[in-house]
């Protein structure tokens, strides 16, 4: 349930070590709009917490004594179904957790990163007030079953696209929040024969983008990689924008390479890596021969980048709002006039091949 206007957001805090306990009350209380209804130091007591305190987020460990924070996860959607938030070490291990949580039915995640660092506590600090209080309005999803490995190209109930003779080269894709597991549903519609390259910006940090594109090559019938500098962007392909820096596209002869590059030389753009960046370099790229599909996630990025797009004579698709965990950057494209379609999260991939004849 979301909140009534003028309610504070009541947090269950659920970790097996007193220092992130304090620090996350610490944060958290001092925000007026949010309210601390308790706390547990293990997985069994969090699930007896929230079934006693019917919070509206739940701040959840990963790694915790007597029950870790998935199976404590589970058993909350099915007792007290609630919005959880993972609290994930930055480590391919909590990485590779926090997405089985996230198919588990977490809303989202933010990485543990408070140490000494002045500004490794102010970035985890505004992080967790962002993704807190984002989270609460977000669609409470149904967890989805996980998709096997498609070895032949999936059947769709329409044949053909109304795109069908719009040609396009290349495939762009953005999503934040609900992303991970929204972008695997996409992709897992496409049969490996798709005769584009894809390539792939989703804003997470450095250490989780090599597990999940790991993740996803293993759910797909897709070759799926993350991306490096000088990595061609080549047909069946989809190449995942690496965290923690910013990815463009350039031409080189007659395709086009992956270019990184520090979040230094874009400070412009606060999210990391940018789908701003990514869909307006590869538009450029490819003289706008694309399809530009952005799915869930907070805020607008990726708005300015389809818009660039339009501008070239490119197509775009964009997730419907029933089928967003948060309906941000689907919605600044739908309400900048920037959206040729409106599909739910079950079509997209399908209308993806679809454009291509697959």
């Amino acid at each position: 349930m979301i909140p009534s206007q003028g309610r504070k957001i009541r947090v269950l805090i659920v970790d097996d070590s007193s220092f992130m306990r304090m620090a996350i009350r610490g944060i958290l209380s001092r925000d007026p709009e949010i309210e601390i209804v308790g706390s547990a130091a293990d997985g069994v007591e969090g699930v007896q917490r929230a079934i006693e305190l019917k919070p509206d987020i739940i701040t959840m460990d990963v790694e915790m004594p007597r029950l870790d924070g998935i199976a404590a996860l589970k058993q909350i959607m099915v007792k007290a179904p609630t919005r959880v938030l993972m609290v994930s070490t930055l480590t391919n291990e909590g990485a590779r957790a926090t997405f089985d949580a996230l198919e588990a039915g977490a809303v989202d995640y933010i990485p543990k990163n408070v140490t000494d660092s002045a500004d490794a506590q102010k970035v985890f600090r505004e992080e967790l007030l962002r993704k807190v209080k984002g989270a609460v309005v977000s669609v409470a999803r149904t967890v989805l079953p996980v998709t096997a490995r498609i070895t032949a190209p999936p059947v769709a109930r329409v044949t053909k696209s109304r795109f069908a003779q719009h040609k396009i080269n290349y495939v762009g894709i953005g999503a934040s929040t609900g992303g991970p597991v929204a972008l695997q549903e996409v992709l897992s519609r496409i049969p490996a024969t798709f005769p584009y390259g894809i390539m792939v910006a989703i804003h997470m940090p450095k250490a989780f983008t090599g597990p999940y594109a790991e993740r996803l090559n293993a759910k797909c019938s897709l070759s799926i990689k993350e991306a490096a500098d000088g990595d061609v962007l080549k047909p069946g392909q989809v190449l995942v924008a690496p965290g923690g820096r910013h990815t463009s596209l350039v031409r080189h002869g007659a395709g086009v390479t992956v270019k990184t590059s520090p979040t230094t030389d874009y400070p412009k753009y606060v999210y990391i890596p940018s789908v701003d960046l990514m869909m307006t370099s590869l538009a450029e790229a490819c003289s706008g021969s694309m399809l530009g599909v952005i799915l869930t996630g907070m805020g607008n990025d990726g708005f300015k980048g389809m818009q660039f797009l339009k501008t070239k004579g490119g197509i775009t698709i964009v997730q419907d709002e029933a089928t967003s965990t948060i309906y941000g950057m689907p919605k600044s494209c739908v309400e900048g006039g920037v959206a040729d379609e409106i599909l739910p999260l079950t079509e997209i991939g399908f209308e993806i091949a679809r454009v291509a004849g697959t």
